[in-house]
């Protein structure tokens, strides 16, 4: 029985290390797509219909300014198949790792006779203050009022105010795959 063990934690350690060696695939971003056979509402009307399918909620659509905001979306977790707005693995683990929430903006312009569509994603991160912990049978009482039975988010008022979202910089990926979203169903027709 031992052995068989053993025989299954050294395949484990070995499929562990080859999955390190596959080839990565390139990535280009994309920053601007183009679109020649649709006007702006039929284009922004899409893009919605896009970011919604991704989970996103519509925070601000204004046809003159050619701009839809949505509202902050916390990162999906590793056991939210579904979700499609954490792309790439630092992303993925970073979305497990911390409290994270994405604003998407897509913007709308003519260029050259043509409507140009653009994304800027914005990441936020949870910034919250650790307690005073007066022993380390108490470390699990550092971030919440936790019972070591009753793991629970419940912050002291004065962590709460000083709770706040910081800005993380621009997610790249996720701005690229929803503008590639666009332009599929933009071609789809």
């Amino acid at each position: 029985m031992a052995k068989h063990k053993l025989v299954l934690l050294a395949a484990c350690i070995g499929l562990c290390l080859l999955a390190g060696c596959t080839a990565t695939q390139p990535y280009e971003a994309v920053e601007k797509i183009s679109a020649t056979d649709v006007d702006k509402p039929q284009a922004m009307q899409i893009a919605e219909n896009v970011l919604i399918d991704m989970h996103f909620v519509i925070e601000k659509a204004d046809a003159d300014r050619g701009l839809i905001r949505t509202q902050p979306l916390s990162a999906a977790q590793f056991f939210e198949i579904w979700r499609s707005d954490n792309v790439g693995a630092f992303n993925t683990t970073e979305a497990n790792l911390h409290s994270i929430r994405r604003v998407a903006e897509v913007t709308f312009w003519q260029e050259g006779g043509r409507l140009c569509i653009g994304c800027d994603v914005q990441v936020q991160r949870l910034n919250l203050p650790e307690r005073e912990v007066s022993s380390s049978a108490h470390a699990y009482q550092m971030f919440s009022k936790s019972t070591p039975a009753m793991q629970r988010l419940a912050v002291d008022p004065s962590q709460e105010r000083e709770m706040a979202w910081i800005e993380s910089g621009k997610d790249t990926r996720l701005a690229t795959e929803i503008l590639r979203s666009i332009e599929k169903c933009l071609q789809q027709g």
